[in-house]
């Protein structure tokens, strides 16, 4: 689910928060760290969560309907094609992802279902779902291709759901792109026959990025003193003052990522702070960034003290 990218976002947006020094104990601020990207897991069974409470939204409303006094003949035998989409009975069925609703303590929508009818109304009143129920009967895929159409075009767009979200945690708006993407793609791919463990996929990749959030972090701030020495050298012409937090703290993370992550090629490294700069600082911080980065890796090279691993690395 989790990708470098977003593991560097998340280490920038400790840095930036954090206002001890050097010498400080860091595991209080490892474990914000930590626990920002773990809460990104939240934020995905949060969204599989609203699919399914959508589906028990769409079955009252027929039972609702059943009931009334004067109810119609379409009232007592109503299209139960949503109702009885097969994609979501099986997210509603599925066990492991209840284990993980009740551990990770998954039941905002019970306290805010004012949101699931939001969803809902949105759902009923698209020409999705009027296309959609024009018949009685489907097969998984076209109850996939419906779900997938739904999520995409409406829930994930939604600017209520949107406000929601930010209300209930700030860093979600951050983790949404990557968790919407996630959930799509496991939307497309899931078939009849996938295992349960499907929809409850691992947050990191392997322990490698992991560890590689923590080490980023640590070293980061254990080499500040330093960093920020070249950083100076490069920047004598700049008002410290005008520089951007962000891009100070991308600088630091990217300084310390050239010297220190031999694994990583520089191309890499540069082109994702670049990108991180994009959409987090100014409009010209990309440009400062790289002609400072360009510099630095210029004097590495010449005094020999890139240490990459591999062929193609710088």
């Amino acid at each position: 689910m989790l990708n470098r990218r977003h593991i560097r976002v998340k280490v920038m947006q400790t840095m930036y928060a954090f206002k001890g020094s050097e010498s400080d104990d860091l595991s209080k601020d490892q474990k914000f760290l930590l626990f920002s990207i773990d809460n990104m897991y939240n934020l995905y069974l949060l969204l599989i969560a609203l699919l399914i409470e959508v589906q028990k939204r769409a079955e009252k409303d027929l039972q609702k309907k059943q009931k009334k006094h004067l109810a119609t003949k379409e009232d007592k035998d109503p299209n139960r094609k949503f109702v009885n989409n097969q994609l979501l009975k099986l997210l509603k069925d599925n066990l492991q992802l209840k284990d993980q609703f009740k551990a990770h303590k998954i039941n905002y929508w019970e306290l805010d279902n004012e949101y699931v009818d939001i969803i809902f109304k949105a759902i009923t009143a698209s020409d999705l779902y009027k296309e959609y129920m024009k018949t009685r009967v489907s097969d998984f895929k076209e109850d996939k291709d419906f779900i997938v159409d739904v999520f995409k075009d409406i829930i994930a767009p939604n600017e209520k759901l949107y406000e929601y979200l930010e209300d209930k945690n700030l860093t979600w708006l951050d983790d949404l792109p990557t968790v919407n993407t996630t959930i799509l793609k496991l939307l497309r791919k899931v078939k009849v026959a996938s295992p349960e463990s499907f929809f409850t996929p691992k947050l990191y990749k392997d322990a490698e990025d992991k560890q590689f959030a923590i080490d980023l972090f640590k070293k980061t701030l254990l080499n500040r003193t330093a960093i920020n020495k070249e950083i100076e050298q490069k920047t004598q012409n700049w008002d410290a003052d005008r520089i951007a937090n962000v891009d100070y703290a991308l600088l630091q993370m990217a300084i310390c990522e050239l010297k220190n992550f031999p694994s990583i090629p520089v191309k890499v490294t540069i082109n994702e702070y670049l990108e991180i700069s994009k959409e987090y600082s100014t409009p010209k911080s990309s440009i400062f960034i790289n002609g400072i980065l360009d510099k630095l890796v210029k004097e590495y090279e010449n005094a020999g003290e890139l240490k990459k691993i591999g062929r193609g690395l710088l």
